[in-house]
């Protein structure tokens, strides 16, 4: 079964490669969708994909890369809206 998730991640979260990672782990975990920065220092992710490859990825989400440091994620479970082919950084 596949889910779809809108997930926000607070804390020091842009300017530490969050995006690039992010997408390197949803590729390796076959994850569609995207990652963005957000003007309030925010990170906006969207992921479509199975439903354990998507718990290990907001699991991966909540710590980030080395040099973030996360305060918290918001996550969303919505429907299927955009068709992705792959993961993006927007």
């Amino acid at each position: 079964m596949n889910s779809y998730r809108h997930i926000v991640v607070k804390g020091r979260v842009q300017g530490v490669g969050f995006r690039f990672h992010t997408q390197k782990q949803a590729t390796k975990l076959n994850i569609e969708g995207y990652v963005r920065n957000l003007a309030n220092g925010d990170v906006e992710i969207l992921a479509y994909g199975d439903e354990d490859a998507v718990q290990q990825f907001m699991g991966w989400c909540r710590q980030g890369p080395q040099w973030a440091d996360v305060a918290e994620i918001i996550v969303t479970e919505q429907d299927r809206g955009e068709v992705f082919a792959g993961f993006e950084i927007r």
